[in-house]
């Protein structure tokens, strides 16, 4: 079965050139003209708040430039090693995100997705019930506050790639280097709008299109890895391939949303293979029966799993600390 989907889904593991500069230029252009008209808008004395609405959509545009960078740290955006490396780090400035340091984490993330012993690097903060129960008082309570939907969706993304994102997370040259490089690409933008527009209006046009696009991205990257029936498993009984096709959702977005987050939704084709390129996700889950058994997760629905934040491992499931402590009741 595993050779077999693997071989299914190898022909849609392929760069198309074309539809990356297509992917490129229908996504900067219009997020750069977006930015101007923000400028505009406040010139225009335009209501801030009409402003801080309208970074809305450039926002979205910033989650797909990120789509791009992601597909970049996998080499499956184009067929130039050196060129994905090369727009990596551009894409890394616009979206605040290291090339390097965030290609290692997310390697890991890949290889140990649904791994009960190697959690904890590039993924979100996991704890089992048991685990829960035994931790000291001072853990619990940093656990609750992080699994809070407030500080996980709001406060905590705005912090991760303003401020967590500027430190290497490893003493190698690489990602040490990576990581300079894209916190001086920032640098050099803010300097150059200080010096052209005025900082201010940097500050005005930058803080909410990071805020949104980071909320949605962390978002995104939560609703594809915790859902109720999502796979957790010890060392001896966990599998790369279930681990890609049970601990990673299917969200079925609409084809407007779709189209911003890249196709991201099918996090399952992504997992099995992630040499498959955002612009061919959707046409593989299409054209192989086998993907289409994934959990998925809709739009309206998703919004029921922000409580998720324990996994029971007796019931194999993911449950909210209301059930938790119901269960503790019984």
């Amino acid at each position: 079965m595993a050779n077999e989907l693997n071989f299914k889904i190898k022909p849609y593991a392929k760069p198309s050139t074309v539809r990356a500069i297509i992917q490129m230029a229908n996504t900067l252009i219009p997020f750069a003209l977006l930015v101007v008209a923000m400028y505009y808008m406040i010139i225009y004395n335009v209501p801030y708040i009409l402003v801080v609405l309208a970074s809305i959509v450039p926002a979205l545009f910033l989650v797909r430039v990120f789509i791009m960078f992601h597909d970049c740290t996998h080499k499956s955006f184009l067929k130039s090693n050196k060129a994905m490396i090369v727009l990596g780090h551009l894409f890394g400035i616009l979206t605040f995100t290291p090339f390097f340091k965030w290609q290692r984490d997310h390697i890991i993330h890949h290889r140990s997705v649904g791994h009960l012993e190697k959690r904890g690097i590039g993924d979100v903060w996991m704890m089992t019930t048991e685990e829960y129960e035994q931790a000291s008082r001072l853990r619990k309570i940093k656990y609750r506050l992080y699994r809070n939907p407030f500080i996980l969706f709001f406060v905590g993304p705005l912090f991760l790639f303003l401020v967590g994102q500027r430190f290497p997370t490893t003493n190698t040259k690489k990602v040490w280097i990576s990581t300079m490089i894209t916190n001086l690409g920032i640098v050099a933008i803010i300097l150059a709008v200080s010096f052209t527009v005025g900082f201010r209006y940097y500050l005005l046009i930058q803080l909410p299109i990071i805020f949104f696009a980071s909320i949605f991205g962390v978002w995104l990257f939560y609703i594809q890895h915790q859902y109720e029936d999502v796979y957790w498993e010890h060392t001896m009984r966990w599998k790369s391939q279930d681990a890609a096709l049970e601990g990673s959702s299917v969200y079925r977005l609409p084809l407007v949303l779709e189209w911003f987050t890249g196709a991201i939704g099918y996090h399952n084709v992504h997992h099995l293979n992630p040499r498959v390129p955002n612009y061919r996700l959707r046409k593989a889950y299409k054209a192989i029966p086998d993907l289409q058994q994934g959990y998925m997760v809709t739009f309206f629905r998703s919004f029921k799993l922000a409580l998720l934040c324990f996994y029971d491992e007796k019931k194999k499931i993911m449950i909210s600390y209301r059930q938790y402590k119901k269960l503790n009741k019984v």
